[in-house]
């Protein structure tokens, strides 16, 4: 990208020199405003009963239909007193009538005004009554909710096992019961069955590595042999590579074992420190801003996850390419954003990236560099600690993936 140009919309702006600290972000382009919007009563309406809870729109039920029930109540008693006074004066003669007519008016508004004011206490009382009982009648639906969300932040083990009448509430918890067995069961199979067969496979890999290396160590060897030794052993490594990735796939899915204070900076650090020497041999460009960025999590994971993103960024740069790579705070939340240069992905291409087994174009396309796994453990890890991660194309190519993972006193919480 050159210098002075605006990123297409869609993609994000490279970091250029001397602005390694400050975080990408995606403009979204701005869009037209409807020609038929509505008013602004209305949307204030809208918008207040929209966000009105359950128990809320109950008591307004409530509230009224007594007052509906309330005023037709009036309109009967002002008719019946009407009708009585009017038939206990018939008998009198008409100078008599005219005489009481006033009076007869008073006590019809007396009437009227003391019913509507009896009318206007008595609601008040029924609504903060019906706010009660919505309150007990939801309270089994509040246990769910919490029930729920407990289990899709923690296991599916638990069960709501709601006691009680044999009511629609209660035959929504056994139906919510049942779906969590269901579930337990099919996701505990799959991770089994994922976890088996990767350490089935480990051995016979093993045995193979061990006899071609011993194969390709004797003296007589050929060099065609030679060359098919160490085509087999690269398809080994692969597959090795391929079924720790499935392991770790399959351990990241899993609830959360361990839980420590863990610096995501110092995870950064740690990383780059690994692959040093593979970054001093390439020509690429390392730009770093480490910053301070607790959370609390399971430290192996986030190494991987690191791993993971710095691995990609090497794996699929190009030549003469920049590696820029930032932890610390972004909006709010500890967060690691690594930006890498590269070919240029489309964005309708970039969801495809954390599919397992999925490439995008180019050289994402050799199978022999990467199991394809790689931005698949990077989200389940994250979704294993309650995170979010984003991916946007770089204008000029390459790619910006963003980390936000729940802080320490938020996770402590919880």
């Amino acid at each position: 990208m050159r210098p002075g140009e605006r990123p297409e919309p869609g993609q994000v702006e490279p970091t250029r020199p001397g602005d390694t600290g400050t975080w990408r972000r995606l403009t979204e382009p701005a869009t037209p405003r409807e020609s038929g919007e509505r008013s602004a009563a209305s949307e204030h309406l809208h918008r207040f009963t929209d966000n009105l809870s359950l128990r809320a729109r109950l008591t307004l039920i409530y509230g009224m239909l007594f007052f509906a029930a309330g005023s037709v109540l009036v309109l009967v008693n002002y008719l019946i007193v009407a009708l009585l006074l009017n038939a206990l004066l018939t008998e009198d003669s008409a100078a008599e009538l005219l005489a009481h007519r006033d009076l007869i008016e008073e006590v019809l508004t007396l009437v009227t005004r003391f019913s509507l004011l009896a009318l206007f206490l008595v609601g008040l009382l029924a609504v903060a009554l019906g706010y009660v009982v919505a309150g007990r009648a939801l309270s089994p639906l509040q246990k769910i909710t919490r029930i729920a969300r407990r289990l899709s932040e923690r296991s599916l083990h638990e069960r709501i096992a709601l006691s009680g009448p044999e009511d629609e509430i209660r035959e929504l918890a056994d139906t919510f019961d049942g779906m969590l067995e269901r579930l337990d069961r099919a996701f505990d199979g799959q991770r089994r069955f994922v976890a088996n067969a990767s350490h089935e496979l480990r051995t016979p890999l093993a045995i193979s590595r061990t006899l071609l290396e011993v194969a390709l160590s004797a003296p007589d060897v050929s060099s065609d042999l030679k060359t098919v030794g160490q085509t087999l052993l690269e398809t080994n490594a692969r597959h090795e590579r391929l079924i720790d990735g499935l392991l770790l796939l399959a351990k990241s899915d899993r609830e959360l074992e361990v839980r420590a204070r863990v610096d995501l900076g110092e995870v950064v650090g740690t990383v780059l420190s690994q692959i040093d020497g593979e970054l001093e041999e390439s020509d690429l460009t390392l730009r770093q801003d480490l910053r301070p960025a607790h959370v609390l999590g399971d430290p192996v994971l986030l190494e991987r996850l690191v791993g993971n993103l710095v691995e990609n960024a090497v794996k699929y740069n190009v030549e003469a390419g920049e590696i820029t790579i930032r932890s610390g705070l972004y909006e709010g939340m500890p967060a690691v954003q690594v930006e890498n240069s590269g070919k240029v992905i489309p964005a309708y291409e970039i969801e495809g990236l954390f599919e397992p087994f999925r490439r995008s174009t180019g050289d994402r396309l050799d199978s022999g560099r990467s199991a394809g796994l790689g931005l698949s453990i990077v989200r389940s890890v994250v979704q294993a600690h309650e995170g979010v991660v984003t991916a946007w194309p770089r204008a000029g190519g390459g790619l910006v993936v963003t980390v936000c993972l729940p802080a320490v006193e938020s996770s402590e919480r919880r």
